[in-house]
């Protein structure tokens, strides 16, 4: 079982242009800031909005504008989740369950959602109605109507964004668990990297419609391709011209990197490699900038400094260090960065 699928789609000047391919048991994460088409990419999959291009499930083509083939969305072999959970209100959660199944005139379709409620532990809440049912239960409810169906391409828009941060790895782990019994192919679309992380064996980004990057979540946060994947990773990512030993930026400064070579390239640098000083540090490091503190964000025992200057970097020190540099917004500080600790790859 695969995907295959090549789209061009334009909606109210917005332009969508992107392959994907994935396989039996795959889950592919796609990422991307605000308004970067993945949801569209989504309801073209599904076949809900109009499109150029090919998109074949299972070597069954779902849709071809060189030959106007589409086959409507009821016809397709599809599930789609959404982050809202959209329970059908009258119903009691097992017909919600059964109703995919009636609909493909399912004789045993109460049996089968009995089944799959058993599985996923909420067998005492079948006869309940989705007004009683917490955020959880109610996402966990969703999933299950639609893998009851057994569709081979399963889509997952934001499942976990509606539900609060004390419920959400809790069905994280559900999700996991039943994806990991669901053979086809899977699409999840998230703005979240640790769901990404947790949940997909590939990452697609998209940024203003275009695919920028993919691979395993590995091979994405190591070397990082755009600003939002650097922020995703936790990374500083600048980009320049290499000149040998040191990289020009597009701004005019310069910073010292051993493996610059020559032609553009991309610079990582993680913020525990980023050192504040009040005063300029005695020595001759080749990476010293005056900056300024712009925002400090408490995260669990690191503070993270984001810092403008010549050279704009998010430093992550410790809180006895802002106590000791007296940090705070609109701080001067001398900034630091070894050339050894800067991790140069072509752009």
């Amino acid at each position: 079982m695969s995907l295959r699928a090549a789209i061009k789609t334009s909606r109210s000047g917005f332009a969508l242009d992107v392959e994907l391919a994935a396989g039996a048991g795959e889950t592919v994460a796609v990422l991307g800031p605000n308004g970067a088409g993945k949801t569209t990419l989504l309801r073209a999959l599904a076949g809900l909005i109009p499109l150029e291009g090919h998109v074949e499930l299972d070597g069954q083509v779902l849709d071809d504008s060189a030959t106007a083939r589409h086959v409507p969305t009821e016809h397709r072999r599809v599930g789609l989740v959404f982050q809202d959970h959209v329970l059908f209100p009258h119903m009691t959660v097992l017909d919600n369950v059964a109703f995919g199944l009636r609909a493909q005139h399912k004789r045993d379709a109460s049996k089968v959602a009995t089944e799959w409620l058993a599985r996923a532990g909420l067998a005492e809440r079948a006869g309940a109605m989705p007004r009683e049912l917490s955020g959880g239960q109610a996402q966990r409810v969703a999933l299950l109507r639609t893998l009851a169906t057994e569709p081979r391409l399963l889509l997952l828009d934001e499942p976990l964004s509606s539900l609060d941060v004390s419920v959400r790895a809790e069905v994280r782990r559900e999700l996991s668990r039943q994806l990991s019994g669901f053979q086809g192919v899977r699409i999840l679309v998230t703005h979240d990297p640790l769901e990404a992380m947790a949940l997909a064996d590939r990452l697609v980004v998209v940024e203003a419609g275009r695919i920028v990057q993919g691979g395993s979540p590995a091979e994405v946060t190591a070397k990082p391709r755009s600003r939002f994947v650097a922020d995703l990773a936790g990374v500083n990512l600048l980009r320049g011209r290499g000149r040998g030993d040191h990289i020009e930026l597009e701004g005019g400064a310069i910073v010292a990197a051993p493996e610059a070579g020559e032609g553009y390239v991309f610079a990582v640098i993680h913020p525990r490699a980023v050192a504040l000083y009040l005063a300029r540090p005695e020595g001759t490091p080749r990476n010293v900038w005056r900056g300024r503190a712009e925002d400090l964000d408490l995260q669990g025992e690191r503070v993270r400094v984001r810092l403008s200057g010549a050279v704009p970097l998010v430093a992550e020190v410790t809180p006895s260090a802002v106590r000791d540099l007296h940090l705070a917004a609109g701080a001067e500080v001398w900034v630091a960065v070894k050339a050894t600790e800067i991790s140069v790859y072509r752009a």
